[in-house]
């Protein structure tokens, strides 16, 4: 079985380009099944890092709303 980082929420932040739920661009979701293992590590390596760029953009976001 091959491993995945998506936890079924498939909706792409307009500013970042990157899926919400799991972190990965269009093209990464779109070429999983064909990458090699080692590409996918790569790419799983990176999510937790973009996650929080993201989480971190959005609580700034929220706050200057609540402002």
């Amino acid at each position: 079985m091959m491993e995945t980082p998506c936890i079924k929420v498939c909706v792409v932040d307009a500013v970042t380009g990157l899926c919400i739920g799991c972190g990965r661009m269009v093209a990464e979701i779109s070429g999983w099944s064909s990458m090699n293992t080692r590409e996918r590590q790569r790419i799983m390596l990176a999510l937790p890092e973009r996650l929080e760029a993201m989480g971190s953009r959005e609580q700034r976001g929220r706050n200057r709303i609540k402002a």
